[in-house]
């Protein structure tokens, strides 16, 4: 297990060295990741390691290291998926960071992260124009002018958009959204 881990994230740092440029749905400053660069996991690595959002994103990793490795190959594989993924602040405002992510019960970890990924490549515009998704977690979340809304009502705002890799796209956001209330954080 953990030389599987190591190797990925060895193959990811290999990502890291890659740059690009695309921009927020706000028109805000430009950050990575260019056409084609790999797969959600690998454009998040390059995301979180350079740019604008450099280092925005460390719980995250660090959540989908933790979490049971079928996260890891379901990011990595072929076929379409949207990734919703919440920033460290989203994370740290329900007191998870990278030291403590690990902390955490796997199950329910995997359970969250699950619930962030939706089956399919919707950009932006067709984002918007969804007002349900269910996730590869198996339950559903809400949109609605790019606000989402989770099973237990807490709403997270959709903040930068469109950032493809070979196997989908990602969508920032600056909430963790949950498939069900959990007693591990508030």
């Amino acid at each position: 297990m953990k030389t599987i881990l190591w190797t990925l994230v060895l193959t990811l740092s290999v990502a890291l060295s890659v740059s690009a440029q695309k921009t927020t749905s706000r028109g805000d400053a430009p950050f990575a990741p260019p056409p084609s660069v790999g797969n959600l996991v690998e454009v998040a690595l390059e995301v979180n390691g350079s740019g604008p959002f450099a280092g925005q994103f460390d719980t995250l990793i660090a959540a989908v290291l933790a979490a049971d490795p079928v996260i890891v190959e379901k990011l990595t594989k072929k076929g379409k998926l949207t990734v919703f993924a919440p920033t460290d602040d989203a994370f740290a405002a329900l007191g998870i960071n990278p030291g403590n992510v690990g902390d955490l019960d796997q199950g329910f970890l995997t359970q969250v992260l699950a619930y962030h990924v939706v089956p399919g490549e919707r950009l932006a515009v067709d984002v918007i124009q969804t007002s349900r998704f269910r996730s590869i977690q198996g339950t559903f979340f809400f949109q609605e002018g790019g606000v989402l809304t989770d099973a237990v009502g807490r709403t997270s705002n959709i903040i930068v958009t469109d950032v493809m890799a070979d196997n989908g796209v990602i969508h920032a956001i600056d909430a963790v959204i949950l498939p069900f209330a959990p007693s591990a954080i508030k």
